[in-house]
């Protein structure tokens, strides 16, 4: 009996589970094997998207209130995600290039980044002077609706289209109509310019606004004032609290010799006061001429994490460390090895 009870439970036990994976615009339903890895799940994905320029994307899972990236080389259920079903999981880009228009070459890749970067504009995440955010609502009008038809596109046609952040919208003080008829009038001029190429216009005027593409995390310098750290395509920048637009200080990636993390390391980075440590000088190295010191030790961190969970600290530090590989060793091989290779 107890051999038949044991038999019957084994043929229950799920061979697959569920994920829900959310685009910027659309979601996706797929059945997984229960042995899949991250990476079998992502390469899924990207084939359903018909996606090639694989690098700059990832999956996004969101566990007690902190955005988390799935980790390509481990299991899907052996890592820290939200007991669901389905699982949902964000399909994102992790990764910024500095030049769209040499760096983005599939149409589909264009696309994804057009809407993610629109999206945070929009909920004002990435900062846009009034003036900028009308250009660049008229090339999203561009993409959606084609060529300029007055004898179609008749007043109040945009009036359920979100085109301009809240922000904006509410500091000046003009009608949804008289915004409609600024954008239009720029919309206008775009006559005979394609959907992608709109799309990529709208990208190269966002790529040079001052938040593209950062990663932020808050911080703190020995005197204990606290200071953002942000993460892009060009280095490594600490921010004033208050100002995320003009960075105190900057790394670029190639005046940074090294960067080491491991899970060992990072808990041991630990103060009498329970902070955990960002240790510039030996998470991240770099030239004492690029740093202005004459010595740099273990003891005497340049910056320190704000007191939180250690989870954080070690996604923070996985984040500089990605950043720094994918962009000099992994992303450059990557395009260098052509879109056509298996």
């Amino acid at each position: 009996n107890h051999g038949r009870i044991a038999q019957c439970l084994k043929k229950k036990q799920p061979k697959t589970f569920k994920v829900k994976i959310i685009t910027v615009d659309a979601e996706m339903e797929f059945s997984c094997e229960m042995k899949w890895k991250g990476k079998d799940l992502f390469d899924l994905v990207c084939r359903a998207l018909g996606l090639r320029e694989t690098w700059f994307f990832g999956l996004q899972y969101t566990m007690k209130g902190m955005c988390t990236w799935l980790k390509m080389d481990k299991k899907v259920l052996d890592q820290e995600i939200p007991k669901e079903d389905p699982i949902s999981f964000h399909f994102l880009a992790k990764f910024y290039p500095e030049k769209v228009e040499e760096e983005l070459l599939q149409e589909i890749t264009q696309h994804l980044f057009f809407l993610q970067v629109k999206k945070q504009i929009l909920d004002e995440e990435i900062y846009c002077s009034p003036e900028a955010t009308v250009l660049l609502a008229s090339y999203a009008v561009q993409a959606k609706y084609g060529d300029y038809d007055p004898n179609f596109h008749e007043p109040g046609f945009l009036a359920h289209d979100e085109l301009l952040p809240k922000r904006v919208s509410l500091q000046y003080q003009l009608t949804a109509e008289m915004w409609e008829e600024k954008i239009t009038a720029w919309y206008a001029e775009h006559r005979g310019i394609a959907r992608d190429e709109a799309e990529m216009n709208y990208l190269k005027i966002a790529q040079d606004l001052e938040m593209y593409g950062v990663n932020y995390f808050p911080i703190q310098n020995k005197n204990h004032t606290d200071l953002l750290l942000g993460v892009d395509a060009k280095g490594i920048h600490i921010y004033s609290i208050n100002n995320r637009f003009s960075p105190n200080k900057s790394f670029e990636w190639s005046a940074i010799r090294n960067i080491s993390y491991s899970e060992k390391e990072v808990g041991s980075f630990v103060t009498k006061t329970n902070r955990l440590v960002l240790l510039m000088c030996c998470v991240i190295s770099v030239p004492l001429r690029a740093q202005g010191c004459s010595q740099l030790s273990r003891e005497s961190p340049l910056f320190w994490f704000l007191p939180c969970c250690l989870s954080f600290a070690k996604q923070v530090l996985v984040s500089i460390k990605d950043r720094y590989y994918e962009r000099h060793r992994g992303w450059l091989q990557l395009s260098q090895r052509g879109l056509d290779d298996p």
